[in-house]
């Protein structure tokens, strides 16, 4: 199943008081894959971005007011995440963020059904503890050194192996490869990789476990 990782950096906390979106980060993955494909874009929020904000993720108004506005990305970004599930860190602030620019563009909201809110996730499995995406990258050993300000791809991808976490789907310590998906992960130069190799028994692997278990098991629950 595809699945989309998704992050926004905003000019601000809350859609109310006019704040808008500064980029946006996809990151697709098939059955917790990452593949090649990403989507990224800065954007022109055509407004100041607050103090605050800033201090976070270091976009200037300056730089900013050279991007691209929302309008003319929204068709490219609503392709890439058409028929997949999003995964997002606090899916409530960024898709309030997300459908107050698409309601501006007089389009359809985003579909929260169709979301898994990793927050809400770590929220239930570990309750009473710190659940911000760097106190989970330090629980599962997720090496954020990179991310001294909020970005993002970055954030997406450490998102990324915190989910596989969240579901239970590795061992924190173990690297996994996913053999369609290798080729790809070695040329990324990521030293975090966070995958699983399948590895299939051959016809005559079969047939030697086969006697192996009416030969010397007793009792053989397996056939």
């Amino acid at each position: 199943m595809k699945e989309v990782i998704l992050d926004t950096e905003t000019t601000g906390l809350s859609v109310r008081d006019g704040h808008r979106i500064v980029e946006i980060g996809c990151i697709e993955i098939d059955n917790l894959i990452p593949t090649q494909n990403k989507f990224h874009c800065y954007l022109n929020p055509e407004r100041k971005v607050s103090e605050k904000a800033l201090e976070v993720h270091g976009y200037t108004d300056e730089f900013l007011s050279t991007q691209k506005k929302f309008s003319e990305v929204v068709d490219e970004f609503l392709n890439f995440i058409e028929n997949k599930r999003l995964v997002i860190h606090n899916a409530e602030f960024d898709l309030s963020h997300l459908n107050h620019e698409l309601v501006l563009l007089g389009m359809k909201k985003l579909n929260i059904e169709n979301t898994v809110d990793t927050l809400a996730l770590a929220r239930d499995k570990f309750p009473g503890s710190p659940v911000s995406l760097d106190a989970l990258c330090k629980r599962y050993r997720v090496d954020n050194s990179n991310r001294t300000q909020h970005t993002a791809l970055i954030d997406c991808d450490l998102l990324a192996k915190v989910y596989i976490n969240l579901l239970d789907q590795k061992e924190p310590t173990l690297s996994f490869e996913n053999e369609e998906n290798l080729e790809t992960i070695i040329n990324s130069n990521n030293t975090n990789q966070y995958y699983k190799k399948i590895i299939k028994p051959t016809e005559e692997e079969l047939k030697l476990h086969k006697n192996y278990l009416k030969n010397n098991l007793k009792k053989n629950f397996f056939n």
